[in-house]
């Protein structure tokens, strides 16, 4: 058995990955293996469609440390069906299915409509309040709409945290108002941006405990790796970056966003 003090030693949670993505198919299995090694303990593999939702969950099957959440992002909604959300359903009953994502509103492009992407997410939105579990939101260009649904649809049990806000991009103080809606703020590579003067003004002002970490990999690579394929070994670059915005130690920033991660995904072991 390892030492008490070994035992607890905080490591990386990556909240937010896509390893199921064609970036990865060359060296997947090399680059999973190597996660442990480099301080990573955990990772959330995050669906975005049809066909990734059973990608996501295979991945989550096959490492003990990769979980998985299941759902359709936005730009995913256009051709959605009722069969859908029930083949979601069953998937979702899977022991490694921690979340309900990523799922919300992106206005950025003008397809799907809007109307069809606010009826999908308000559709899996009522399906993570069936089986209780968070949800992970996409939002782009939507806050208002954004911010207006979750209001209305609102997961009514107060036992686990609503969900996170992933890959963060609105104002400081809508933040703070999500998290008294009880979501997490998710903060990966942009932080390191140069131009990330919201996220930055956004990251001091939260309390650290409001914080989970996350790559959106294999997009959003910190500076100096911008434009690179990302991965969760580049998460310590994210951490470093909190760390001086919040004046703490970088293993209290691994700490608290672990035992973050930890609650808002229901995951102990």
């Amino acid at each position: 058995m390892l030492p008490e003090k070994e035992k607890q030693i905080s490591m990386i949670f990556d909240t937010h990955a896509h390893y199921d993505d064609h970036a990865f198919d060359e060296d997947r299995e090399e680059l999973i293996a190597s996660l442990a090694d480099a301080g990573i303990g955990t990772v959330v593999n995050v669906a975005a469609d049809r066909e990734s939702v059973r990608t996501t969950l295979g991945l989550s099957e096959k490492y003990p440390f990769i979980w998985c959440a299941l759902g359709f992002h936005p730009s995913s909604t256009g051709d959605m069906t009722e069969d859908d959300i029930r083949m979601l359903r069953e998937a979702l009953a899977s022991p490694r299915a921690a979340a309900v994502g990523e799922i919300g509103l992106d206005y950025h492009w003008d397809e799907p409509d809007r109307e069809v992407q606010r009826h999908w997410f308000a559709r899996q939105l009522a399906l993570a309040a069936e089986t209780d579990m968070p949800v992970v939101i996409h939002s782009r260009d939507a806050a208002e709409d954004t911010m207006s649904m979750l209001k209305e649809h609102r997961r009514p049990s107060a036992d686990r945290p609503a969900g996170v806000i992933h890959c963060y991009s609105y104002s400081a103080e809508q933040a703070l108002q999500y998290v008294k809606m009880g979501y997490y703020i998710g903060i990966g590579g942009v932080l390191t941006f140069r131009n990330a003067r919201k996220l930055k003004e956004t990251a001091e002002r939260l309390s650290l405990k409001d914080i989970v970490l996350e790559t959106d990999c294999p997009y959003m690579a910190p500076t100096p790796h911008r434009g690179e394929r990302n991965s969760s070994l580049y998460l310590p670059l994210v951490v470093r970056a909190l760390s001086e915005i919040k004046g703490v130690p970088e293993e209290e920033v691994i700490r608290v966003t672990e035992e973050n991660a930890r609650r808002l995904y229901g995951i102990q072991d």
